[in-house]
């Protein structure tokens, strides 16, 4: 079933948000996932996420209109006004310039994936976010290996009590900590997760840990440490370091997007099913810097654009954030 013509993936027509039409030519098959009776849509105040210098978080926030400090609050809200200009300069394209991002053809294999029910307590989660991340290895392992690249499975932390360390530095565990990546790990605080507010809705917290490994395969493929390049020589904090912060942040999204639509409904009985798939496609529409106030990680529009286009098309040069115009990705 295609998105209805509201969605902003179908605009594009399975491609990128960018508008660039997407190739279609052997390969996966492109996955078109959603299901035409819509899902169950929750009071959801959504996800957000946020960069530390260098490490990225992915938060739930439940009020919408908190912000709090280096953080993003999350909800609906209404894309923010394009750039004045639409030029990419050559630099900033050169950062997603990868024999992996050029590949017309490519895409994700689904492989099978042993996800447990989910419950909502520290050892239920656990156990999911470990088969997922399991899944998530072998889903990309096969496809950056094809590339020459150096693939190593991300480390995978729980940790418990008010903070822990990273080699990021200290980070405080609250409600605004779902998530979080540094250098090939990956940290899942349960108490920053909000099972009580958000319950039985795996596919939400599944689109949460592929988007975290997003940011690893931007690591394998070198994309990371080339984006934190310009980042830092820009200052972080200026309009340009915020616009870089976006395009990583929401070629994680496209990333998390593939793997959850080249899996739905082919990754065995005890996959991604249908209703995952579902709850994950209408929950992006909750998250992006429209609630935040932040410009960090883009506009919900954007937000959700970009998963969508991933999910869609399967094709990893619809998630060329580096060279999308920057009305796309504001």
């Amino acid at each position: 079933m295609t998105p209805s013509p509201q969605d902003p993936a179908d605009e594009t027509g399975g491609s990128g948000p960018d508008g660039d039409e997407a190739a279609d030519t052997g390969g996966p098959a492109p996955r078109r996932a959603r299901s035409s009776a819509p899902a169950t849509i929750f009071a959801l105040a959504g996800f957000a996420l946020i960069g530390l210098a260098g490490v990225l978080v992915v938060s739930l926030l439940t009020p919408p209109a908190q912000n709090n400090e280096g953080g993003a609050s999350a909800g609906g809200g209404t894309p923010q006004s394009p750039t004045t200009t639409e030029t990419v300069p050559d630099d900033v394209r050169a950062i997603g310039d990868r024999p992996l991002m050029r590949d017309p053809d490519a895409g994700l294999q689904a492989v099978p994936c042993s996800l447990p029910p989910w419950r909502s307590n520290p050892e239920g989660a656990e156990l999911f976010f470990t088969a997922a991340t399991e899944c998530l290895n072998r889903a990309w392992e096969p496809f950056l290996r094809q590339y020459d690249l150096p693939f190593r499975e991300p480390t995978l932390h729980f940790p418990d009590g008010q903070a822990f360390r990273t080699p990021c530095g200290d980070i405080r565990v609250d409600v605004t900590t779902a998530a979080y990546y540094c250098n090939d790990n990956l940290y899942v605080p349960f108490s920053g997760l909000q099972t009580e507010y958000y319950g039985d809705q795996p596919g939400i917290y599944l689109a949460v840990i592929a988007h975290e490994y997003g940011h690893h395969v931007q690591e394998v493929a070198g994309i990371m440490d080339a984006v934190w390049e310009h980042i830092n020589a820009a200052g972080e904090g200026t309009d340009e370091g915020q616009e870089l912060s976006r395009r990583r942040e929401l070629q994680a999204q496209c990333f998390s997007g593939m793997f959850m639509g080249a899996h739905t409904e082919r990754s065995g009985p005890n996959g991604v099913t249908q209703q995952m798939f579902d709850t994950a496609w209408y929950d992006q529409d909750t998250r992006g810097d429209d609630t935040s106030g932040t410009t960090d990680h883009g506009s919900n529009a954007n937000y959700a654009s970009w998963w969508r286009a991933g999910a869609e098309s399967n094709r990893i040069v619809d998630c060329d954030t580096f060279s999308a115009k920057p009305s796309a990705v504001s």
